[in-house]
Protein backbone atom coordinates (compact mmCIF):
# COMPACT_ATOMS: atom_id res chain seq x y z
CA UNK A 1 0.00 0.00 0.00
CA UNK A 2 2.78 2.44 0.70
CA UNK A 3 4.18 2.55 -2.88
CA UNK A 4 0.69 3.34 -4.21
CA UNK A 5 0.27 6.15 -1.66
CA UNK A 6 3.70 7.55 -2.61
CA UNK A 7 2.85 7.49 -6.35
CA UNK A 8 -0.46 9.26 -5.72
CA UNK A 9 1.30 11.89 -3.60
CA UNK A 10 3.89 12.54 -6.34
CA UNK A 11 1.23 12.81 -9.04
CA UNK A 12 -0.84 15.24 -6.98
CA UNK A 13 2.15 17.46 -6.21
CA UNK A 14 3.11 17.49 -9.91
CA UNK A 15 -0.41 18.47 -10.92
CA UNK A 16 -0.48 21.39 -8.45
CA UNK A 17 2.89 22.62 -9.67
CA UNK A 18 1.90 22.51 -13.33
CA UNK A 19 -1.46 24.20 -12.66
CA UNK A 20 0.28 27.09 -10.89
CA UNK A 21 2.56 27.53 -13.91
CA UNK A 22 -0.45 27.68 -16.23
CA UNK A 23 -2.10 30.23 -13.94
CA UNK A 24 0.97 32.48 -14.19
CA UNK A 25 0.99 32.20 -17.99
CA UNK A 26 -2.72 32.98 -18.18
CA UNK A 27 -2.17 36.21 -16.22
CA UNK A 28 0.08 37.65 -18.94
CA UNK A 29 -1.76 39.71 -21.55
CA UNK A 30 -1.71 38.05 -24.94
CA UNK A 31 -2.99 41.04 -26.90
CA UNK A 32 -1.89 44.65 -26.68
CA UNK A 33 -4.04 46.88 -24.52
CA UNK A 34 -5.51 50.11 -25.92
CA UNK A 35 -6.49 53.07 -23.77
CA UNK A 36 -8.58 55.80 -25.45
CA UNK A 37 -8.34 59.40 -24.20
CA UNK A 38 -9.99 62.59 -25.51
CA UNK A 39 -8.10 65.87 -25.05
CA UNK A 40 -7.96 69.25 -26.81
CA UNK A 41 -9.91 68.33 -29.98
CA UNK A 42 -7.84 65.16 -30.36
CA UNK A 43 -8.39 61.49 -29.58
CA UNK A 44 -5.42 59.44 -28.37
CA UNK A 45 -5.22 55.65 -28.68
CA UNK A 46 -2.39 54.44 -26.42
CA UNK A 47 -1.20 50.97 -27.45
CA UNK A 48 0.71 49.17 -24.69
CA UNK A 49 2.14 45.71 -24.16
CA UNK A 50 2.85 44.56 -20.57
CA UNK A 51 2.37 48.14 -19.32
CA UNK A 52 4.85 49.72 -21.76
CA UNK A 53 3.44 52.17 -24.30
CA UNK A 54 4.59 51.08 -27.75
CA UNK A 55 2.69 53.59 -29.87
CA UNK A 56 0.14 56.39 -29.63
CA UNK A 57 -2.32 56.96 -32.47
CA UNK A 58 -3.46 60.59 -32.59
CA UNK A 59 -6.74 61.41 -34.36
CA UNK A 60 -7.27 65.20 -34.54
CA UNK A 61 -10.68 66.67 -35.40
CA UNK A 62 -9.07 68.48 -38.33
CA UNK A 63 -6.10 67.04 -40.21
CA UNK A 64 -4.60 63.63 -40.90
CA UNK A 65 -4.07 60.84 -38.40
CA UNK A 66 -0.49 60.44 -37.13
CA UNK A 67 1.39 58.16 -34.76
CA UNK A 68 3.82 58.86 -31.94
CA UNK A 69 6.46 56.21 -31.26
CA UNK A 70 9.04 56.27 -28.45
CA UNK A 71 12.47 57.60 -29.40
CA UNK A 72 15.65 55.77 -28.37
CA UNK A 73 16.32 58.27 -25.59
CA UNK A 74 13.50 60.37 -24.22
CA UNK A 75 10.58 61.83 -26.12
CA UNK A 76 8.49 60.77 -29.08
CA UNK A 77 8.91 60.63 -32.87
CA UNK A 78 5.99 61.54 -35.15
CA UNK A 79 5.27 59.02 -37.91
CA UNK A 80 2.70 58.94 -40.73
CA UNK A 81 2.16 55.17 -40.48
CA UNK A 82 1.88 52.69 -37.67
CA UNK A 83 5.08 50.90 -36.65
CA UNK A 84 3.20 48.06 -34.97
CA UNK A 85 3.54 44.77 -36.80
CA UNK A 86 0.34 42.78 -37.04
CA UNK A 87 0.83 39.16 -38.12
CA UNK A 88 -1.47 38.07 -40.91
CA UNK A 89 -1.42 34.44 -41.96
CA UNK A 90 -3.31 32.73 -44.76
CA UNK A 91 -4.67 29.49 -43.34
CA UNK A 92 -6.79 28.36 -46.28
CA UNK A 93 -6.90 29.58 -49.84
CA UNK A 94 -8.75 28.21 -52.87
Amino acid sequence: MRPVFFIILVLLSASFTSSSLFAEEAALPVEPQIVIRHEENKTFYEHSINGVITEIKVVPEIGPVYYLVPADGEGWIREDRSQTLIPKWVLFEW
